[in-house]
C-alpha cells in the first residue's frame, strides 16, 4: 500500500483564477455562511484560486457593521482549527490568504422583502460580475430573485459582464411549488445564470464515480442489468434534528434528503456515458435518467421516525421529545424506497435507497450487487449468497471496496468471502476541502456540470410527488442507535434480499 506523506494541500491549486467578481450572500450572518461558505473561500483564498480582483457582500437583516461581521468570522474560522471534528481541515489561518478574502469586504442590512436593499445593492456593484448565494430559508428563494429582476440586477448584455444566481435545496416542497419557483426564475433571468446547488455533488468521492465508471475497462462493460442484481445507497446519520425541529416537521426526511441528496447519487451511478465531458452533455444524461424512473409506488415506500434510544452510549430522547417538534408529530426522520428504472441498460434491476437520522452509525455509500456465476461449479460449497460486491465510499470513510470469494486454505473446496478496499488518504495527500470549494469555483469560472437544471430538478418531485400525500400516516417507531424500522428490511425481504449493515465502513477499512 503506497505510504504519503506530503502535508495538506488545496484541491484547486492547479486551476487558474476565474474572472473578477463580486459575491453577494444573502444570509452573511447565517449559520451556512459561517460553517462552510466562508471556510471554502478561505480554502480558495489560501490556495490563490480566488479571483484576483474579488469582493465580498454579506447581506442580512441584522444591523452590523462591517468590521464585526468580518471580525466574527475570523473568531469562528479560528475555532475549527481547534477542533478535530470539524470540516474546516485548517490547523491555522494564515494572514495573507484571510486579506485576500476580505480585503474588498462589506456587510450591508436590509430587509429581503423591499426594494430599497436591491437598490443599494445595484449602487454597490455598479457594471461589474456578480455571482448571488441565496444562503436563506427557502421562502425567500423567489421573493430574492424578483427583486434582483425588478432592480435590474440581473439583466446581462452580451459580452458584459455576468449576474449568476446559486440557489440551495430544498428547490420547493414539491412537484407544483418546484415548477412554479422554476416558472418565478425563468421570468427574470435565463435558465443558465442559475445554478441550483447540492453540496453532494462537491464530494471528491461523488465526482468520482464517473471516473471509476467511464475511464476502467474492467467496470463499463458489466454496469449493466445482465451483471448487476441491485444497488443499495444508503445515507445513515447519528445525529438527531438537534435544533432545527422547526425546519424538520415540515420538511422530513423524503424532502430533506431524496429529491436532491440520493438522487444526485443515484445519476452518478446509473446514468448513460455522456459522448463528451462537457457540462450540458453529462447534465442532458442526469436528467434523462430521471426521466426513466418509474413514479414511486406506495408500496415502495417506507417511513419512519426515531424513539428515545442510545447512541455511542449516551443516552438520546425521540424525535417527539426535541424542541420545537409536535408530540403527535407525523413526520418520517427516516425513508426507505424500491425505485425502478426503466431503460434498457437497468430493466430488471431494483434500486433501494435509505436515509434516516440517529440511526446506529454515520454512513454513506453505493452497494452494487453482482449476479451469481450463471453455472454453479462448485455446487457442493456453502452458499454466502450475492458476495461479489463493489462498496463505493462517500462518508465518513472514503474508498472503494470489492468483495470477492475466494477458496479457503485446507483440504476441500470450501468458498469464503473476502474483501480488498483502496482509501483516498493511502494515495493522496489530505486536501483542504470543506466541500463547497470546488462548487464556488465552477459557478465563478460559468461550469454549470455539477449544478442541477430544472428539469432535472422536477423529475426527481415527480418520482415521488405521489407518496408524498402519505404525510399524515403514522411512521414506523425504531429505537434511535438502531438500523431503522422493521418496514425497510421486509422491503428488501420479499424480494429474498437484505440491505447491508449500517456502521461497518469504518471497521472493515481498519482491519484492512
Amino acid at each position: 500500500m503506497q505510504d504519503v506523506t506530503a502535508p495538506t494541500s488545496n484541491i484547486l491549486t492547479q486551476y487558474a483564477a476565474p474572472p473578477a467578481c463580486t459575491l453577494v450572500i444573502f444570509g452573511g450572518g447565517g449559520d451556512l455562511t459561517k460553517r462552510l461558505l466562508v471556510p471554502s473561500l478561505y480554502d480558495l483564498a489560501e490556495s490563490q484560486t480566488l479571483p484576483q480582483t474579488f469582493s465580498l457582500i454579506g447581506v442580512d437583516r441584522t444591523a452590523m457593521e462591517s468590521g464585526t461581521w468580518r471580525d466574527g468570522l475570523r473568531q469562528m474560522i479560528e475555532s475549527f482549527t481547534q477542533d478535530p471534528d470539524a470540516e474546516f481541515s485548517a490547523t491555522s489561518i494564515d494572514d495573507a490568504a484571510w486579506g485576500r478574502l476580505f480585503a474588498n469586504a462589506r456587510y450591508i442590512a436590509g430587509d429581503f422583502t423591499q426594494p430599497a436593499l436591491f437598490e443599494t445593492l445595484r449602487d454597490a456593484l455598479g457594471d461589474g460580475n456578480a455571482i448571488f448565494y441565496l444562503a436563506v430559508p427557502a421562502r425567500f428563494f423567489g421573493g430574492i430573485v424578483t427583486r434582483l429582476g425588478e432592480a435590474g440586477l440581473l439583466a446581462e448584455q452580451e459580452g458584459g459582464a455576468f449576474r449568476r444566481v446559486v440557489i440551495e435545496k430544498p428547490f420547493g416542497h414539491d412537484l407544483a411549488s418546484a415548477r412554479e419557483l422554476d416558472a418565478t426564475l425563468l421570468h427574470q433571468g435565463r435558465e443558465a445564470q442559475f445554478y441550483r446547488i447540492d453540496h453532494f455533488l462537491g464530494k471528491e468521492t461523488v465526482q468520482s464515480i464517473m471516473a471509476l465508471r467511464f475511464a476502467n475497462g474492467m467496470f463499463e462493460p458489466v454496469w449493466r442489468q445482465e451483471y448487476i442484481d441491485h444497488i443499495q445507497i444508503t445515507a445513515a446519520e447519528t445525529v438527531g434534528v438537534e435544533q432545527r425541529g422547526a425546519f424538520y416537521e415540515v420538511t422530513g426526511a423524503l424532502r430533506d434528503m431524496v429529491p436532491n441528496h440520493l438522487f444526485t447519487i443515484l445519476c452518478m451511478i446509473a446514468m448513460e456515458p455522456p459522448n463528451i465531458l462537457t457540462p450540458e452533455a453529462v447534465r442532458e444524461e442526469k436528467a434523462k435518467l430521471l426521466q426513466a424512473i418509474r413514479v414511486l409506488a406506495p408500496e415502495d415506500y417506507v417511513r419512519g421516525q426515531y424513539t428515545a434510544g442510545s447512541i455511542n452510549g449516551a443516552d438520546v430522547p425521540g424525535y417527539r421529545e426535541e424542541p420545537n417538534v409536535s408530540p403527535d408529530s407525523t413526520t418520517e426522520t427516516y425513508a426507505a424506497m424500491k425505485l425502478h428504472v426503466d431503460n434498457w441498460r437497468w430493466g430488471g434491476v431494483p434500486f433501494y435507497l435509505r436515509t434516516g437520522k440517529r440511526m446506529q452509525a454515520r454512513q454513506t455509500e453505493i452497494a452494487i450487487f453482482f449476479k451469481q456465476a450463471p453455472h454453479r461449479l462448485f455446487a457442493n460449497a456453502p452458499s454466502h449468497g450475492l458476495t461479489n460486491i463493489v462498496r463505493l465510499l462517500i462518508d465518513p470513510v472514503h474508498g472503494i471496496q470489492m468483495h470477492f470469494d475466494v477458496k479457503k486454505p485446507g483440504p476441500g473446496i470450501d468458498l469464503a468471502s473476502v474483501y480488498n478496499s483502496f482509501r483516498y488518504d493511502d494515495f493522496f495527500p489530505k486536501t483542504a476541502n470543506v466541500g463547497y470549494e470546488t462548487l464556488l469555483y465552477d459557478c465563478m469560472a460559468g461550469d454549470p456540470m455539477l449544478f442541477q437544471r430544472s428539469d432535472a430538478i422536477e423529475e426527481a418531485w415527480r418520482i415521488v410527488d405521489d407518496v408524498l400525500k402519505q404525510e399524515k400516516s403514522q411512521p414506523e417507531p425504531y429505537a434511535a442507535g438502531t438500523l431503522g424500522p422493521k418496514d425497510a428490511d421486509d422491503l428488501l425481504a420479499r424480494d429474498g434480499r437484505a440491505w447491508l449493515p449500517v456502521g461497518d465502513q469504518r471497521r472493515r477499512t481498519a482491519e484492512a
